[in-house]
């Protein structure tokens, strides 16, 4: 049993930095897989990023460079998010995974958070 607290969304104008933050608690030594999830208004959720238990990371081609992920003291998922743009708005989801396999899709993940917005401004 995992539950999943984002924290960290906010309002902030294009060129700026966010730091997500998602807190684990429950059992989180069967999590094989974390990532991060966002869906903006009209379009489908799309996979952002993704750390496997071995510590490997998969960045989606539309923020790499600009978004890293990473764990912080075994229960903490992170997403540094820099040089915000505007079609990054979106509702951002911490998500987990228990399965074999951790890739950057929803099909790997089966618990989830409630979101965090972030908006971006022009």
């Amino acid at each position: 049993q995992v539950q999943l607290v984002e924290s960290g969304g906010a309002s902030v104008q294009a060129g700026g930095s966010l730091r997500l933050s998602c807190a684990a608690s429950g059992s989180t030594y069967s999590l094989s897989c974390m990532g991060w999830f966002r869906q903006a208004p009209g379009k489908r959720r799309e996979a952002v990023a993704r750390i496997a238990s071995d510590g490997n990371t998969g960045i989606a081609e539309s923020v790499k460079g600009r978004f890293t992920i990473s764990k912080e003291h075994a229960n903490t998922l992170i997403l540094q998010m820099n040089n915000l743009k505007p079609e990054d708005t979106a509702m951002y989801y911490c998500a987990a995974g228990v399965g074999a396999y951790c890739y950057l899709g929803e099909a790997f993940f089966s618990i989830w958070g409630q979101g965090t917005q972030v908006t971006v401004s022009s």
